[in-house]
């Protein structure tokens, strides 16, 4: 039979293993950063199909889109900046694709 003291030991080590894991799964690997800019993508192109008529863009779901707006208010306006910034649009495009 482990004592205590051995008990407690094997738990310890094997939390800290699972903690160490969850910490570099969820923050310090390099596939969240990749994640976090497919979403970012995702994000632009739906605001972009939901909103087309900030760029020109007619459209004839802008009116039923527009009750979108009082929901995604900061996250319109910093897309729209987003978009109309294109050199920044495009570094960070040109940084996805070549390493």
């Amino acid at each position: 039979m482990m004592e205590l003291a051995d008990r407690i030991a094997a738990f310890r080590a094997t939390l800290e293993e699972w903690l160490h894991g969850l910490y570099h799964g969820m923050i310090a690997h390099p596939a969240t950063e990749k994640i976090e800019q497919e979403a970012e993508d995702l994000e632009d192109a739906f605001m972009l199909a939901c909103f087309p008529d900030a760029f020109g863009i007619p459209s004839p779901v802008s009116y039923y889109t527009a009750e979108l707006l009082p929901y995604l208010g900061e996250e319109y306006a910093a897309w729209e900046r987003r978009m109309w910034d294109r050199q920044s649009l495009i570094e960070r495009k040109g940084h996805q694709y070549h390493f």
